[in-house]
């Protein structure tokens, strides 16, 4: 797990590396144990080492045994060891065990194809002397970013955006398109990033960038192919297998792995069978029935190993925002994070990598709102027309009037209603806080993913959908950047081709039932550990709602969001008169406040 940087063309290279130095410094955190520069007239590349594989001889950039291909790679391939001696049967020859040289002699011996037999996260660019030629790639579900901008015909990229601040031609300006995004998704949804001309790869995708030109290109797609023959007991089985062998292979390293227990059923599965951990790490807040600790301890103490864990205050909390926003690089409303940093600083004390459970909620159909096309069957069997009516009908109750919502969201597709997991203001309420409001609905973005799941059912394009957006644009960015800014590795072996091959084929039931989400994958984790409590978990729950009620921090959000900069972009009195029927109890505006609140932190750390 390592972070880099770099930048094609000669203006800004010299003999001590100035800019270039600059700009990897700005991502010392991602990897303290070393660094490393490659600069010629053509080309300056910088990297930041995490060490995790062959300690001594593993550093970067690396050169190929002919100096012909120079690398930079951020992550891990967890089946290095395996393809190496593939390549060893071709009479391939090696001078380290690291997995970075194996990257390196796969492309050599296979080109773009080499991406499909990697099992592992990973974003890396290799750049050829001979052609002046750029090949990058990110990893199957985006778990390892790659930012990159073309500038006055030059190619700048790196694994954090806070990078190209340091590079003399990068003008530093917002993008009001993914302001606009932003308060519906609550994280940056499109390839575009807040800050102009810097965009992200899309995840399994790959660039080629020669003479100022970039051609960008799809490698592989999660697609479900539910198997309709498959019984619960088969497909258990092979759960339970698959996430096994996963683990085993994420637990491949020349270092300690902790692993990061929430409470939740992912995170408790992955540790229970995860042979090589001694610690787990968990976090809970000093707000009552927000802690999961007395059962990772539980947990913990089933399995033989330690559980470390630690009570965040809410000044500690309040007290990181800046810091955490800055680490994010764009605004992320994800309250979550908060959580996630500081679990990610506790197991840093400890070791320096951690498994964690996410993704499996994806993958699986975990999550809650899964449930939501069951729950609208009696309204669903209705013709649209007469779903339409109600709807329309429901609009004009009284505000707090029972079922008014169910009838409003059963007049709707599952296009139309469900965004994602997050679905913060809507295209209306964005044009009535906003001053800028050009950017399209949210369903414009959703529109493209729902086409290529036309033929599944609706939970399945749920699925579907959050994998493409929700899980790289949420999930998978805080999972990223709240370790690194712990110089933390964190793997996620849910998150694994193999393990995907499996829960693609699980058929819609046993994926979302009116028992409960992830059922099959529940029915493997209780193969491996107890779980006598009867209450929901809460994963790493954080008590926002109740906070914005208290005066303390209601003043300190107002604050916040009357500065002057903010009057730029938003309708100040629309902003605050919701924070004030928040407070008063009258709506629960706490998604709505946080997401504002969050980019104004952002703003400040970033452009004032």
């Amino acid at each position: 797990m390592c972070g880099f940087c770099g930048f094609t063309g000669s203006e800004f290279n010299n003999a001590d590396n100035t800019v270039i130095g600059k700009m990897t410094e700005r991502i010392a955190h991602r990897g303290p144990d070393g660094v490393g520069f490659h600069v010629t007239d053509a080309v300056s590349l910088g990297f930041r080492r995490l060490s995790f594989f062959d300690l001594e001889n593993g550093s970067q950039p690396m050169n190929s045994a002919d100096g012909v291909l120079t690398i930079v790679f951020n992550g891990e391939i967890y089946n290095h060891r395996e393809l190496k001696a593939e390549l060893e049967e071709k009479g391939r020859v090696f001078k380290t065990t690291s997995d970075t040289e194996v990257l390196l002699v796969l492309f050599e011996e296979y080109g773009e194809e080499m991406l499909n037999r990697l099992r592992g996260m990973f974003a890396f660019l290799i750049y050829n002397h001979e052609t002046d030629e750029l090949f990058a790639a990110r990893d199957y579900f985006g778990i390892k970013p790659f930012y990159y901008g073309i500038l006055n015909g030059q190619f700048l990229f790196a694994s954090e955006i806070k990078a190209f601040l340091e590079y003399p031609a990068f003008v530093k300006k917002i993008n009001p398109t993914a302001l606009q995004h932003y308060l519906s998704f609550q994280y940056s949804v499109t390839d575009e990033t807040f800050f102009a001309g810097i965009y992200k790869l899309p995840a399994a995708h790959y660039i080629k960038f020669k003479t100022g030109k970039a051609d960008i290109k799809r490698y592989w797609q999660a697609e479900f192919k539910p198997d309709e023959t498959l019984f619960i007991g088969e497909i258990t089985d092979e759960i339970d297998a698959v996430v096994k062998n996963s683990v085993e292979y994420h637990q491949r390293a020349d270092v300690t792995i902790g692993s990061l227990l929430s409470g939740g059923v992912d995170s408790s599965y992955v540790a229970a069978i995860a042979d090589k951990v001694e610690k787990t790490f968990t976090v809970g807040f000093d707000y009552d029935g927000f802690s999961e600790i007395e059962h990772a301890k539980n947990l913990s103490a089933e399995k033989g190993v330690e559980n470390v864990s630690k009570i965040i205050t809410t000044e500690e909390f309040w007290e990181a925002l800046p810091k955490i926003q800055y680490h994010m690089d764009e605004p992320l409303a994800d309250p979550a994070a908060i959580a996630l940093y500081f679990v990610c600083k506790l197991a840093r004390e400890h070791v320096k990598g951690v498994l964690s459970g996410e993704g499996a909620d994806e993958l699986f159909g975990g999550y809650g709102i899964y449930r939501e096309p069951l729950d609208l069957t009696p309204i669903t069997r209705l013709p649209m027309p007469v779903r339409r009516t109600l709807g329309f009908l429901a609009k004009m109750f009284p505000f707090r009037v029972k079922g008014k919502n169910y009838l409003i969201r059963g007049s709707k597709t599952v296009e139309e209603r469900f965004i994602g997991n997050a679905n913060i203001f809507s295209h209306e309420e964005r044009e009535q806080i906003l001053h800028e409001t050009n950017a399209p609905p949210p369903q414009e973005i959703t529109r493209q993913y729902y086409e290529k799941a036309k033929h599944h059912d609706d939970i399945t394009k749920m699925q579907y959908l959050d994998i493409h957006l929700w899980l790289v644009g949420d999930i998978l960015l805080k999972a990223d950047k709240m370790s690194m800014a712990n110089s933390l590795e964190s793997r996620v072996p849910f998150l694994d081709k193999e393990v995907f091959a499996v829960a693609s084929k699980i058929p819609t039931r046993y994926r979302m039932n009116k028992q409960n989400g992830k059922f099959a994958l529940r029915r493997a984790a209780k193969r491996n550990f107890k779980d006598k409590r009867e209450k929901k978990r809460l994963g790493f729950p954080v008590p926002t709602r109740h906070w914005l009620r208290e005066e303390k921090y209601y003043e300190i959000v107002r604050t916040a969001l009357t500065q002057d900069f903010m009057a730029e972009f938003f309708k100040t009195e629309k902003l605050i008169s919701l924070l004030e029927r928040h407070k008063r109890g009258k709506e629960d505006n706490s998604r709505k406040i946080w997401t504002v609140f969050m980019f104004s932190v952002w703003y400040k750390e970033f452009f004032t």
